[in-house]
């Protein structure tokens, strides 16, 4: 037996000797080597160190909701029952590269006649047999294809990592959006006492004989429009525990949300972007893009194989009697082998056509890395824009805030003195409110841009 299957172990060792691959070439990057400096983008440092989500999202709550969606969410269970199934398909790949052995067994039974013909008897024999068969893979369209399978694999892989960088900086931005969500409910219940108060003093005021009617009807209209975006405040922070719960997979402890975006945004660290671009390679959506090219490019090699004719061993080893007794005898004992050359002698220039066919798409993956690289640059210096500038909006909305409450505390006064028509009061209010959401929201800008840093950089770098 052992005999037998020698010339099966020695094509084993002659296969996978030639590859029909093109010699992979990483594509240029299609970008400066550096991202924009000058105004508004500011300098950071010469080089992006290695860091994690924790070095990044330092509040122990918001790391601990990050922990909890790591077990939980279901995008990352899709992502890595993808990854067990583009390992599975590498094994299959890898085994169709051994020789393959099947075993077959049979029963047969004939009647025996007497010499006028009647049946008195059965003989019955037996037969087992092993199969063993194998294609030499002497132009490497095997090796070829379990190459392409193993570039998918990292592929998948790379692609659960994007999965988890998307969703660790979704639950930081929901996070955070939360708690501009509580400030944003604290401001608009602070304005609805005050619009209550006002519309009190304007009350008592047309009841003196001191203000029209108009005063009061406007002061009700501020009044009722705080108390409508108190309500709806109270609706997004509620839809912000469900998102949060979402992302998460499970119920979440209200004790894991942070009361105000100064509380949270503080706890956001900010990230150096670097200089030079090459960072973006880090990029999971990158890692991916590079080896589906790698794919493809073995996939050229698999077609370009299959234009050669395949060659396969096969062989018999077996034993077979006209009866069960004697099947184990010496003389049941029987072997073959073979050698089996095929080529298509005419095909409609099929095959070269596939070679064509996995050519293109090779093409096409040079493009969708080379476009993956452009998109990472133009988010990256987008978000440095942003970092660059938002320094300044969030200052400048802060002295605003500052001079619209001073203007409506002065304007208050004087309409209390009779010095200023409630008009002025009522603008006053309308900017001040504006003022004070707007520098909510340019905080929060500000905490969320942290959080796109972390995205279009890569994520974990470690």
């Amino acid at each position: 037996m052992t005999r037998t299957l020698m010339p099966f172990a020695a094509a084993a060792l002659l296969s996978g000797c030639a590859s029909l691959d093109p010699a992979y070439v990483r594509p240029a990057a299609p970008v400066p080597t550096g991202f924009p400096v000058g105004d508004p983008y500011r300098a950071d440092a010469p080089a992006l160190p290695d860091f994690t989500h924790r070095d990044v999202f330092r509040d122990v709550r918001l790391q601990t909701l990050i922990a909890q969606a790591l077990q939980n969410n279901r995008d990352l269970r899709i992502a890595a029952a993808n990854i067990a199934s583009a390992r599975a398909q590498v094994r299959i790949s890898r085994g169709a590269q051994l020789p393959q052995l099947d075993a077959a067994a049979g029963v047969d039974v004939t009647p025996r006649r007497s010499a006028d013909g009647d049946i008195n008897g059965v003989r019955v024999g037996g037969s087992a047999s092993l199969l063993p068969s194998f294609e030499v893979d002497l132009f490497g369209r095997l090796a070829s294809l379990t190459r392409a399978d193993q570039a998918r694999l990292l592929a998948t892989t790379a692609a659960e990592r994007g999965v988890r960088v998307a969703l660790i900086g979704d639950i930081a931005e929901a996070w955070l959006t939360y708690a501009a969500d509580s400030d944003l409910l604290a401001i608009a219940e602070n304005t609805v006492r005050s619009a209550e108060r006002t519309a009190a003093l304007t009350e008592a005021r047309l009841k003196g004989g001191v203000a029209p009617r108009t005063d009061l009807l406007q002061a009700q209209q501020i009044l009722e429009t705080a108390r409508a975006d108190l309500a709806s405040q109270k609706a997004l922070r509620s839809q912000d525990i469900n998102l949060l719960q979402l992302l998460v997979g499970a119920p979440i402890d209200p004790s894991l949300l942070a009361p105000s975006l100064d509380q949270a945004a503080s706890s956001v660290a900010a990230l150096p972007a670097g200089l030079d671009s090459r960072v973006l390679l880090r990029r999971p959506d990158i890692i991916e893009a590079e080896y589906r090219l790698r794919a493809a490019n073995a996939e050229i090699g698999a077609a370009r194989a299959a234009l050669f004719p395949s060659i396969s061993l096969t062989g018999l080893l077996g034993l077979a009697s006209n009866t069960l007794t004697n099947l184990f005898t010496g003389g049941a004992l029987a072997f073959s082998a073979a050698a089996d050359a095929r080529q298509s002698i005419f095909s409609g220039g099929a095959g070269r056509a596939r070679v064509s066919q996995r050519q293109a798409e090779r093409d096409a993956a040079v493009a969708s890395y080379e476009q993956a690289i452009q998109v990472a640059f133009r988010e990256t210096a987008d978000a440095l824009a942003d970092k660059g500038t938002l320094g300044d909006r969030v200052a400048a909305n802060r002295r605003n805030f500052g001079a619209a409450s001073e203007t409506l505390r002065l304007v208050q006064a004087r309409y209390r003195e009779g010095i200023d028509p409630f008009l002025t009061t009522l603008d006053a209010q309308r900017s001040a409110y504006a003022a004070e959401r707007n520098l909510v929201a340019g905080r929060l800008a500000e905490a969320r841009n942290a959080v796109t840093l972390y995205r279009v950089l890569g994520g974990d770098g470690r």
